[in-house]
Parts: C-alpha cells; structure tokens; sequence
C-alpha cells in the first residue's frame, strides 16, 4: 500500500542523518553528494577511480555539466564534501551505481550493486541506513541485498534499515530536477522508509510518497518503459507513413488535435541510461507478460539501422559522398552519450565504407566554430543532422539557401 507525505511530515521521531557514504560517484551520486554537504551534511563520496576522487577534493572535475562543476568548488561543498576510494563509517550509505545489461541476452548485471553492498558491510553498525539509488530490477532488494546483508550478521528492518529510493533527473538539469521532482521511496518497513526521507529534507521541495521495496523498484521501471513503449509507437507510425509516402510529422500532428490523443514525435532511436535499459529487466523477472515491452524495445533498437539505411539510399547519386553527421548525443540540447542512435548510425555508416565527419557543438572535442565554414573547407556533399539541437537547427535553417546554392545536400531527422 502507498502513502503520501510531505517532504517532512512523519519523519521528526527518526534519528536524524548527519554523515552520509555515497558509493559511486557519477550521474546520479555526485550530484546528491554536493547537495548534501552544500547543507552542511558531511558526505564521503566513494568512487573506484582514483582520478575522480582527487578531482573531487581538488574542485576540479571536468564533466559536461556547468552548474556541477561551479557547485562543486562552493566553499561549504569542499568543506563537507570528501572524496575517497573506500567506504567509511556514517548514518547512512546510498548505493548509487550503475546496472548495465549483458550482451546479448540484455541480462542484468548485478555485479557493480553486490560489489558496492559488499563494500560497505565492514563499516555498517546497529541503526545505519542503506538506502539504494542504483536504478535495479524488481525484487533485486528482497532477492539480492536482504540475504546479502543477513549473511553478514545484520537483520535488515530490525537493527539495520533499508530502502530504496530511484532517482529521478535528467543530464543538463540536474540540479534543479533533484530538488523538485517528487520521491519514491520504499521501505523493508515504514521506518526505514522515514529515514530515507531524511537524506533529502536538507534540499527537497517536492512530495514524497511511500510505499514498499517492490513498488518501489517497480516504479522506476514502468516509468521509464512506459516513456520507450511511446517512442517505440510514434517510431512505428512513422516507418508507416514513410511506406505511404506521407510526412509522418504532419500526420501525427493531425491525430494529436484529437482531445485525447498526444502521441510523441518519432527519431533515429532512444538513447541514455534508463530507456534503453530498464524495459529488460522487467523482462527479466516476467517474460511471459512482456511481449509488448519487448516488441517496443526491438523497434527502437532498430532505428539507427532504419536512420542509415535512408542516408545510404539519399546519397546514392554521389560518388564516394563526403557526409557531415551533426549531433552525437542521445537527445537535443544534451552533452550525454551514453547509448546514443547517432553514434550507431554514424558507426554503421562508416563501417560501410562512407566518409563520415562527426561533430556535436555540446560535446567537448566535437564541437565547431562556424558552421558554414566547416562544411565549406570539407568539401561535404551532404549535411545529415542526426540531433536536433535547438542551435544547430537555427544554423542549419540559416544556411539553407547556401547550401542549395553550393549543391549541399541536407537530410534533417
């Protein structure tokens, strides 16, 4: 059953969470950590890899996230905030690492989470909180952490508490995503669910709602599979309008003045961390009820091979064509890379043979100074704008009759 609260409603009888072990430092960890100690928290930041650590201390990390990196070097951040290679004592120890998948059975793998439990079990004692960020399958606490912690002489919901709250933010907005999107957090127990909520008091101005470890991990899952399942939808309609002849934009914008019709816009593919990745694990624990699930994945899986199959058949008057390729994040207006279309379409092209320059003006080292001049000193017979970045559209419409002119072909997705 779930409830709902206020970020400090039923919470004032819990110990309070002063020192905080955060293991795993990247998209998600970091983050909670610099605004834990930007509260005055002390937080210990526990990363396998020693460059980050020391940039950590240093107030020197160079990430694609400006406002990361200016908060980072705020004095209270570098006065509360410690990084290290290996866990500590505290109140409290959020696991906060990645769940890749395995290929090509697109398994889970568990590994980093039972390594990152592990870790911590030496410095645990009577009262401490673990509280799980890591994005996981369904019974992965009950299954996987209860047993772990148990075989190391702790009673989870007795003298130690456990939960697991998901995060939610997005690469680009973290900060002000951390602080206002609502919390879901699961408990072995209603108090262990209590104390988790104390980790975010400091900052929260959102709702949390509570609910039981399962729901929980569930959550997180239909969330993002619900968002893959749409894409994957849109992505269908438009290979069907394509077969038709029609503009499938045009379409869908059609069908979306019905009052309850809001069909999403159809792309080369899903990208990130979570799309890609959380509809298999529900796959994982109930293949007999995922077939949709599934059959969406698929779809978007082959949306990059569908992406380069058009540019091959839009450049096939040319001989030996040499292709600008503009856009290698996942989404528009985003730096992240992480399981991006656009690299796979460009890796398809290249492996056919094509001559491909790959440029992103987010990312470091892909980036260009003008546009127009690149495209000219290139000598490209065909700009292919894989993201649609709200700068790069501008540029490109700005360019559209000088590329007419200089028989440049443009192809937009």
């Amino acid at each position: 059953m779930t409830s709902r609260s206020t970020a400090s409603t039923d919470t004032t009888d819990q110990q309070a969470v002063e020192e905080v072990v955060i293991i795993g430092t990247g998209f998600v960890g970091l983050p909670l950590a610099i605004m834990l100690a930007s509260k005055g928290k002390t937080v210990h930041g526990i990363d396998i890899d020693k460059n980050v650590v020391k940039a950590i201390n240093d107030g020197t990390l160079n990430v694609n996230e400006k406002e990361l990196n200016s908060r980072l070097k705020e004095d209270t951040v570098q006065e509360n905030l410690v990084g290290q290679t290996e866990p500590t004592s505290g109140d409290a120890f959020v696991i906060s690492v990645p769940t890749p998948l395995t290929e090509p059975n697109k398994s889970p793998d568990m590994s980093h989470v039972e390594a990152a439990v592990d870790s911590i079990l030496p410095y645990l004692e009577e009262g401490d909180l673990v509280n799980v960020e890591s994005t996981i399958p369904p019974l992965t606490c009950g299954n996987h952490i209860v047993p772990q912690l148990e075989r190391a002489g702790y009673d989870p919901g007795d003298d130690i508490q456990l939960a697991h709250s998901p995060e939610r933010i997005l690469p680009g907005n973290v900060f002000e995503e951390i602080v206002t999107n609502d919390r879901i957090i699961g408990g072995i127990d209603r108090a262990s669910a209590e104390r988790a909520a104390k980790l975010y008091e400091p900052f929260l101005e959102a709702e949390i709602y509570y609910t039981d470890l399962v729901s929980a991990e569930l959550c997180k899952l239909m969330e993002n599979t619900y968002r893959d399942v749409n894409v994957a939808l849109a992505n269908e309609f438009a290979l069907i309008g394509d077969q038709m002849d029609v503009n499938p934009d045009d379409i869908i914008e059609l069908a979306n003045k019905h009052p309850r019709v809001d069909l999403l816009r159809p792309g080369i593919g899903v990208g990130g961390h979570c799309l890609p990745v959380d509809p298999w694990f529900l796959n994982e624990v109930d293949p007999e009820h995922t077939n949709l699930i599934t059959t969406a994945r698929r779809i978007n899986d082959m949306m990059p091979e569908i992406t380069a199959k058009k540019i091959r058949r839009a450049v096939a008057d040319h001989v030996d064509p040499k292709i600008i390729a503009l856009g290698a994040a996942y989404k528009p207006n985003n730096y992240d890379q992480r399981n991006s279309p656009a690299n796979e379409v460009v890796e398809e092209l290249c492996l056919d043979g094509y001559r491909v320059t790959h440029y992103d003006r987010h990312i470091d080292g892909m980036g260009y100074d003008d546009l127009q001049a690149t495209i000219a000193s290139e000598s490209a017979d065909v700009v292919v704008q894989l993201v649609p970045h709200d700068e790069t559209v501008e540029e490109l419409d700005e360019l559209d009759s000088w590329l007419s002119s200089n028989d440049v072909d443009l192809l937009q997705f």
